[in-house]
C-alpha cells in the first residue's frame, strides 16, 4: 500500500522533522508562504469544492484486515479526490497518536482525522489543534470530552447498534427454547468508544429476558493472539468451555479477530463452533464471512470499514468553511446463518 500516490505515505514516525522531509519531497509543485501554509495566489479558484488540500491522519495501526482496509480506503479515496494524505500509524499507542497529530499541527495540514484508541486524554492535544485553526474529524470510534466542540465532528458506524443486532440475533434463534444461555463475551479494547457501545447495545436488547447470562467478559484487545489466549486459558482453568460444569452456549466477540483466535482454540479441542457453541462476530472480515457459509459461525454483524470518501467528503467542506454534521453514521449489514450468501460478492478484506 506504501507509495501508490505521491501524497500518501504509510509512514511510522516518532519525529516530525522525518515526516516534514518525506512530505515535501514527494510534494512538488504545491507553493507555500513562510509561514507553512500554501500559497494559493497564482492558483485559479474553483467553483466547486477546493482541492488538493492536506489532511493528516493517524491510524490506529494495522492490526487486522479490517484496519487494514480502513486505511486503504481513506487512501482510495484521497487519491480519487485529488485530496494530499499524510499518514502515521500510531502501533496501537496513544502516545505515537498523541505525537503525530502535534507533528500534523506544526505542519499546519488543513484537517486533521484520527481514530482515538481511547475515548480519554486528547483535550491538550485538540486545545492546540483549535488554537492552530486546524479542524479536527473522529473516525470509527468516539470521544469522551468535556467541551464536544474541541472537534468538528464523528463519521464512523453505529458501534450501540451493532451489540443490539448481535443480541436480536441471539434472541431469534433462541426464541423456540426455554433454557438459559450462558454467554461468553470477548472485549475489544478497554477504554474505547467502541468496546463500551458494543457491550451496552448487546446488554439492552438481552435486558428484556432472564434467560441471558454473561458468565465471563474480558478484554482481547480486538487482537487474534489474545482471543485465542483468552479462550486456551478458559478452557484450562475450567476443564473445557464450560462454567460451573454447564456447558457455554454463545461466544459473542467484538472482532473477527479474536472470533479467529477463539475458532482455532475450538478446532484444536474438538468443540464444532457454529453447533457446540453459537458464534457471534462483529467486523464481517471475508474470513468471518467464509466461517458462516461454512457453519463455523452463526451471526456476523458488519463494522463498515469503507470510511474514506465520507470523512474526505466532511473534511473537503471544512475547508471551504462549511458546516458539517457533528455525527455522520456510515451503515452495515448483518449476516446470519438464517440466509444464504453463496452469491455475495467478496468483501475486499
Amino acid at each position: 500500500m506504501a507509495g501508490k500516490f505521491c501524497g500518501f505515505r504509510m509512514l511510522s514516525f516518532s519525529f516530525f522533522f522525518v515526516m516534514l522531509a518525506l512530505f515535501v519531497s514527494c510534494s512538488p509543485g504545491k507553493d507555500r508562504n513562510s509561514s507553512g501554509k500554501r500559497d494559493s495566489s497564482n492558483e485559479s479558484v474553483a467553483s466547486g469544492p477546493e482541492k488538493g488540500f492536506i489532511v493528516g491522519f493517524s491510524q490506529i495501526g494495522a492490526e487486522s484486515a479490517w484496519r487494514v482496509r480502513n486505511s486503504e480506503s481513506m487512501q482510495e479515496a484521497a487519491e480519487k479526490m485529488g485530496i494530499q494524505l499524510l499518514y502515521a500509524n500510531a502501533e496501537q499507542k496513544q502516545e505515537n497518536q498523541l505525537k503525530a497529530i502535534r507533528s500534523f499541527i506544526v505542519y499546519q495540514v488543513d484537517v486533521i482525522v484520527f481514530v482515538p484508541i481511547v475515548q480519554y486524554g486528547w483535550e491538550n492535544v485538540l486545545n492546540e489543534a483549535v488554537t492552530a485553526g486546524i479542524p479536527v474529524i473522529v473516525a470509527d470510534r468516539k470521544l469522551k470530552l468535556s467541551d464536544p466542540d474541541l472537534v468538528a465532528g464523528f463519521a464512523g458506524p453505529d458501534n450501540f447498534e451493532e451489540g443490539r443486532s448481535a443480541a436480536r440475533f441471539l434472541l431469534r434463534k433462541y426464541e423456540s427454547s426455554a433454557e438459559p444461555v450462558r454467554i461468553f463475551e470477548m472485549r475489544g479494547t478497554e477504554d474505547s468508544s467502541v468496546t463500551e457501545d458494543r457491550a451496552a447495545g448487546f446488554r439492552e436488547v438481552l435486558a428484556g429476558s432472564n434467560r441471558f447470562e454473561i458468565i465471563y467478559s474480558e478484554s482481547g484487545d480486538f487482537l487474534r493472539s489474545k482471543g485465542k489466549e483468552l479462550v486456551e486459558n478458559f478452557i484450562r482453568e475450567n476443564g473445557g468451555f464450560v462454567f460451573d460444569g454447564e456447558p457455554i452456549d454463545v461466544l459473542f466477540s467484538h472482532n473477527d479477530g479474536m472470533t479467529l483466535g477463539a475458532l482455532e482454540v475450538f478446532d484444536g479441542c474438538g468443540i464444532k463452533a457454529g453447533s457446540d457453541v453459537t458464534i457471534i462476530s462483529v467486523d464481517a472480515e471475508q474470513a468471518m464471512i467464509d466461517a458462516l457459509k461454512e457453519g463455523k459461525v452463526n451471526c456476523v454483524v458488519e463494522c463498515n470499514p469503507d470510511l474514506g470518501e465520507t470523512v474526505l467528503a466532511l473534511a473537503e467542506k471544512l475547508v471551504n468553511g462549511e458546516e458539517i454534521a457533528y455525527h455522520t453514521i456510515v451503515d452495515g449489514q448483518v449476516f446470519t446463518e438464517f440466509e444464504n450468501y453463496d452469491s455475495l460478492p467478496p468483501r475486499g478484506y
